[in-house]
This record gives structure tokens, sequence and C-alpha cells, in this order.
């Protein structure tokens, strides 16, 4: 005896219902990956920033990518993802909020991320771009958190510099720095 095959084809809504389910898995595994990441810099960027001198939990924050923001973190509400109901497949923005000076101000680093096969692609801003192969190593990391480092340094000196020369009006739309009351 011979098993019978069913050779009745898939409807139309199942292949779409596979290929959606497909899409679902990838886009959970990108919003892993880029949470990850994220999450590895904010964990340790305070740390790297002070010397080890400052407590990790006060310095930098996970905050959306726009609107106000507070000095906490905002979990899954930190990413450009968050509240679009289905997980879209798509490169994901997120900001730091990394404190700049003692009396509490603090400066949002809007990043973008993107998954491509085993690499993820960080941009600050719109400047510089580091890769992650992955899994993400040690020496990648501290060379994103010393670029991040260098990127807030010379936002501040580049401002100082036009104004003491008297060329500070510009059109850019700059940094989003704000006093955060706890």
């Amino acid at each position: 005896m011979s098993a019978k095959q069913d050779t009745k084809p898939k409807s139309r809504f199942m292949q779409i219902s596979e290929v959606a389910n497909q899409y679902g898995k990838r886009s959970f595994d990108n919003y892993a990956h880029i949470r990850s990441l994220a999450e590895q810099i904010q964990a340790s960027l305070c740390a790297y920033l002070t010397d080890g001198d400052e407590d990790a939990k006060k310095c930098v924050f996970l905050v959306p990518p726009q609107g106000p923001f507070r000095s906490q973190n905002y979990g899954s509400a930190a990413y450009s993802v968050s509240g679009k109901g289905f997980l879209p497949l798509e490169p994901i923005s997120f900001g730091l909020g990394v404190r700049v000076t003692e009396s509490g101000d603090f400066m949002r680093i809007v990043l973008h991320c993107r998954k491509e096969g085993e690499r993820l692609y960080l941009q600050v801003e719109e400047n510089t771009s580091y890769e992650f192969d992955l899994p993400i190593n040690e020496h990648d990391l501290k060379s994103c958190k010393e670029g991040l480092f260098q990127h807030l340094l010379h936002w501040f000196q580049d401002r100082v510099e036009r104004y003491d020369h008297g060329n500070y009006g510009t059109t850019d739309i700059g940094f989003d720095i704000q006093r955060v009351d706890d």
C-alpha cells in the first residue's frame, strides 16, 4: 500500500500566511540583534566615559529617538518600531540619552541600525558608521564607544570654536540637549 499524497495546492491565503510567518521570524530576529547591541552599548558606555568612576546606571539611558525623554531606560519604547503593532522588518533607530554635565544635562544621540546577513551596521546621527560581526565582540564595541565619545566631544568643541570665531549662527538641527529632572 502506498500512502496517497495530498496534491491539493495551497490556498492563496495559506501562501500569504506562510510567507508572513517567515517575515515575522525575520523581523523578530532583526529586532533582537539590534536591541542586544543597543543594550550592550548602554550598559557599558557610562563606565567607558567615566573610566569606571561613575555609577553606570545614572549616566546613559536608552531613550526614544524622538520626542521628550527622562533619565530612565525606556525598554522597548526606546526603539523606532515601538507601538507599530506588527513588528516591521526594517532598520531600527534608538536614542542614547547621555549625561554631558555634572549638573544633569543630557544629550540624545540617535543611532540607526540595520542587520545584513551576519553583520550589524550602526550609524551615528548622519555621520560615522560602525560594523559589527555577529556575535558582537568587545573590540568592536570598544571602538564604537570611543567613537561615541569623540562624537560628543567634537560636537561641543565645534560649537565653541564657531562661537569664539563669530560663526555660530548655523541652520543645522543640532542635538537634543535638555536638563532632565528625576
